[in-house]
C-alpha cells in the first residue's frame, strides 16, 4: 500500500520533535545531563593552566529519574556510568555515556557512591589546555 504525502509529513513531524526534544535535553538520563553539565564547566573553566573550578550536578536532574541513593563511575578510558538505585538498595537502571570526552579528559578512575538527593561534585583542573577531572565527591 503505497505512503500518502500526508502519512510521510506526519512522520517527519515526528522524527523532526523526537530529535529536537533530545538535542534540548527534554528525553535524557543522567549520564547524558551530567556529561552536559560537564561541558558546561569545561567551557567555564579559565584557560589559565592550573585553573580549578568544580562542577555541581544535583541528581536526580528530573523528578521520578534516578530519586533514590545513586553511583557514578568516571574512569580514565573515558567512560561514564550512573546506577540509580531503589531505597533498600537495588539498582533499578544504568546509564552510559562517554560524549564528556570531548570537553573534559578524567586523570583516573572515580566511583563514588551518593545518597538520594545529594548533588554530585566534579573537581576540575586546567592541563596542557584541556579540563581534566581530578576529584568526584
Amino acid at each position: 500500500m503505497p505512503v500518502s504525502s500526508k502519512q510521510q509529513w506526519r512522520g517527519a513531524a515526528t522524527a523532526i520533535l523526537a530529535v529536537s526534544l533530545v538535542a534540548c535535553g527534554v528525553v535524557t538520563d543522567p549520564a547524558t545531563r551530567l556529561a552536559a553539565d560537564l561541558g558546561d564547566g569545561a567551557d567555564r573553566l579559565p584557560l589559565r593552566e592550573g585553573a580549578t573550578d568544580a562542577v555541581h550536578h544535583a541528581t536526580p536532574s528530573w523528578p521520578g529519574q534516578c530519586d533514590g541513593p545513586y553511583k557514578v563511575q568516571l574512569d580514565r578510558v573515558g567512560a561514564m556510568i550512573v546506577w540509580c538505585s531503589d531505597a533498600a538498595g537495588n539498582t533499578i537502571s544504568s546509564h552510559s555515556t562517554s560524549s564528556h570526552n570531548r570537553a573534559v579528559d578524567t586523570a583516573q578512575t572515580f566511583i563514588v557512591d551518593k545518597g538520594a538527593g545529594e548533588t554530585l561534585i566534579v573537581d576540575l583542573e586546567r592541563r596542557g589546555g584541556r579540563a581534566v577531572i581530578t576529584g568526584v565527591r
